[in-house]
């Protein structure tokens, strides 16, 4: 896959563009965006090679759409028509189900390949690509029966060959678990960002008394609003659902402090420290 086009340059085309390019050479980069400064800035951290626009993209041997997830559902149609035959549009979603129905009856559904790479910091833009950031991590694949084979095959090389390990998931069931792992957790670390706003008036004090944990807790805080809002809005049902499961769990924890039963809050967290075995290795 020479020609390589992307559509979005920040932190996920950005540092997937990096990758690619580390690993071949010769590989074309494309980057295509709605702000030209978006591309002069892409260009200068050598991200990409060339600016393009959508019709160029009747050139590529693959498409990279990391945009948010509303304008890859309004984007996505016409980019399938104008990709060529020969040519892979794959997305980096956070939601699957929206995008894939959107495209389940176009022509070349062939040529799309639906995929979410686990990967990610709280920063945004160009300026926050960087090589490495896919290395060890999970690039999910949803109805990879749908894409033609060796179209899938030599994407998914490109990604293995990157440090990725693969896992294939129907839409339904990848945005039912992403709502538990990561969707519910920038919740919660806004709300925690907001409920300290609020009670601290003193932006000093927040910076003084912040430690280590509150840092790492609401890290994610940081994260841009523009392409979380349309996940939240896009995974809606999920996450409601696990909004409720968490609010009871806090309510029960609320309710053993007013009772002063430390024993049970000490249950809680004993028995909620098995996590730490589930998650060993992960950074």
């Amino acid at each position: 896959m020479k020609n390589v086009y992307f559509i979005g340059v920040g932190l996920i085309g950005g540092s997937l563009a990096l990758d690619f390019k580390k690993n071949n050479p010769n590989m074309i980069i494309h980057g295509i965006s709605r702000k030209d400064t978006t591309l002069n800035e892409a260009i200068s951290l050598n991200l990409i090679d060339k600016k393009a626009t959508l019709d160029d993209i009747s050139n590529a041997d693959l498409v990279i759409v990391s945009i948010p997830v509303d304008a890859t559902v309004n984007l996505l149609p016409t980019i399938l028509d104008k990709i060529p035959d020969t040519g892979l549009v794959v997305d980096a979603g956070s939601t699957k189900d929206a995008i894939c129905k959107i495209v389940e009856n176009h022509p070349k559904r062939r040529n799309f390949l639906a995929a979410h790479p686990i990967a990610g910091t709280e920063h945004s833009g160009p300026s926050a690509a960087f090589s490495g950031l896919f290395d060890r991590k999970t690039i999910i694949i949803c109805e990879v029966e749908k894409t033609a084979f060796k179209l899938q095959e030599k994407a998914l090389k490109l990604f293995t060959e990157i440090g990725m390990r693969v896992r294939y998931m129907n839409p339904e069931a990848h945005d039912k678990h992403i709502a538990y792992m990561s969707h519910l957790s920038h919740i919660s670390s806004f709300m925690l960002g907001k409920t300290v706003i609020e009670k601290e008036k003193n932006e000093r004090d927040i910076f003084d008394m912040a430690g280590s944990g509150f840092a790492s807790t609401v890290r994610l805080a940081k994260s841009s609003p523009e392409m979380w809002t349309p996940i939240f809005k896009q995974n809606k049902a999920n996450v409601v659902e696990i909004l409720d499961d968490y609010i009871q769990n806090l309510i029960k924890f609320k309710e053993f402090m007013e009772a002063d039963d430390f024993d049970e809050i000490y249950n809680e967290m004993k028995n909620t420290n098995h996590i730490k075995d589930i998650l060993k290795g992960i950074a």
